[in-house]
């Protein structure tokens, strides 16, 4: 019995190995699982410093976005309220409007009875209006009157007189309403003489309601300098004599207002005016501008457009450069030196359509919009350039004229000579005593003592 207790812890001796075996494969997974417990936690750490990484550049992306929309913010808050912009560059445009409205007006009264008057009613715009202005009361005053020669010309004339209120800036406030009225009675009267230029004539105009066109060089300016506000006046007497209608700031944030919308309709029109002709065959081959300027219509001046047309590089130049200036012309505001060229290349294109195509009312009115992209630090100085050139002129011309003794001198010298000339044995002078005062002033006296002794 006690050798086969003793046996027993033989076997179980021999079954040690086997059993120490698997100890050790149980340590394995334990330093695999740490292996795995730290591969995790690296792994998470790459993730979570990653998941900072992404977070951080997230805020300062945000807070790059939120700078910038602030400091966006104030610069429009600031432009929009803190002063009237393009003062100067909106007086222009009331003025070129001004002149271009009058000068249309006074170059076709001659012809305004058959143009606009009882003479055109062969189209039948004075049995029923094509526009739909006529219709409307308000504009409807050159319809109803227009077979009637002296009410229209009384109206023509009202007119042209409101033109020249409007372009001196005299009560522009008032005088604004009555010229947009009277302007929108007449050119849709005759439907058939209008024109795309009228279209942006009156658009002009609408923004001009919520703008301060008369700020400058007008004589509501020259008022409101002269302004001293006085409490107790009564409220109407007060901006009629120049107080401003609305507080400052709302009157900057309606003036600048229209100068967007303004500066909007023109890119717009640009943009538009490319894009169509770029469809065209004929702006595409670039010999678009070769077929009008050959025409009587347009060829108002057949020896310039022989002189722009005569060479085909010189057609496709201007042809293309057409599109591409007014395509770009939005972009190149952007910039004062790409914003200097894109005038200067759009005012030498409305000059050339002013003068080779015979179309001066609507350039002008282009023109005048466009004065609105130029600084007033500019006007400015093209003014005091003007004034400068004025005053030398001026003082030239004063310098020229003889002093008063100098003029007393020469009409004795004229009056010596007609005696001598009328005194029979009086000495004859010379041409060279005649013309020099000096000496005309010395003989000549002589000569009048000897015919009064």
């Amino acid at each position: 019995m006690t050798t086969s207790k003793t046996e027993r812890p033989e076997k179980s001796t021999a079954k040690k190995p086997a059993n120490v075996a698997p100890a050790k494969v149980s340590q394995q997974p334990e330093s695999a699982s740490a292996a795995g417990n730290g591969f995790s936690e690296g792994l998470g750490n790459l993730f979570r410093g990653l998941g900072l990484f992404i977070a951080s550049l997230w805020k300062q992306f945000f807070g790059v976005i939120g700078k910038v929309l602030k400091q966006g913010y104030d610069f429009v808050e600031s432009w929009l309220l803190d002063g009237k912009k393009s003062l100067y560059g909106l007086a222009m445009t009331r003025i070129v409007l001004g002149i271009t409205g009058f000068g249309l007006l006074f170059f076709n009264f001659n012809t305004r009875l058959y143009s606009f008057g009882a003479g055109a009613a062969w189209n039948l715009e004075a049995m029923v209006a094509k526009s739909d202005f006529p219709k409307i009361w308000i504009f409807s005053l050159f319809h109803d009157v227009m077979l009637n020669d002296s009410v229209y010309t009384l109206c023509y004339l009202l007119l042209m007189a409101v033109a020249v209120l409007f372009t001196i800036g005299w009560r522009f406030k008032f005088v604004l309403p009555v010229y947009f009225v009277l302007w929108v009675s007449f050119i849709e009267a005759n439907d058939m003489l209008g024109d795309q230029g009228d279209n942006m004539y009156r658009i002009a105009l609408i923004f001009l309601f919520f703008a301060d066109p008369a700020a400058r060089i007008s004589l509501d300016w020259r008022r409101r300098r002269k302004y001293q506000a006085k409490p107790e006046t009564a409220w109407i007497v007060r901006k009629w004599k120049g107080e401003p209608l609305f507080d400052a700031q709302i009157g900057s944030l309606f003036h600048n207002l229209a100068l967007v919308v303004l500066t909007a309709q023109v890119c717009f029109v640009y943009v538009s005016g490319a894009l169509y002709k770029a469809g065209g065959k004929p702006w595409q081959n670039g010999w678009a501008i070769y077929s009008p300027l050959s025409t009587d219509r347009f060829g108002t001046w057949p020896a310039l457009s022989d002189l722009f047309t005569f060479w085909g590089p010189v057609v496709v130049a201007i042809s293309w450069g057409s599109i591409i200036i007014q395509m770009c012309f939005p972009l190149m505001l952007l910039t004062r030196p790409t914003r200097i060229v894109a005038l200067l290349a759009i005012m030498s294109f409305h000059v050339g359509i002013a003068v080779l195509m015979g179309l001066p009312w609507f350039s002008l009115t282009m023109i005048a919009i466009d004065f609105i992209f130029i600084r007033d630090r500019t006007w400015k100085s093209i003014g005091a350039r003007i004034r400068d050139s004025f005053r030398k002129s001026m003082l030239r011309a004063r310098s020229k004229e003889p002093l008063e003794g100098e003029a007393d001198e020469v009409g004795n010298a004229d009056e010596a000579s007609v005696d001598t000339a009328t005194e029979p044995n009086a000495e004859k002078p010379t041409a060279e005593k005649a013309t020099a005062p000096k000496a005309a002033k010395d003989k000549p006296k002589v000569t009048v003592q000897d015919a009064s002794s």
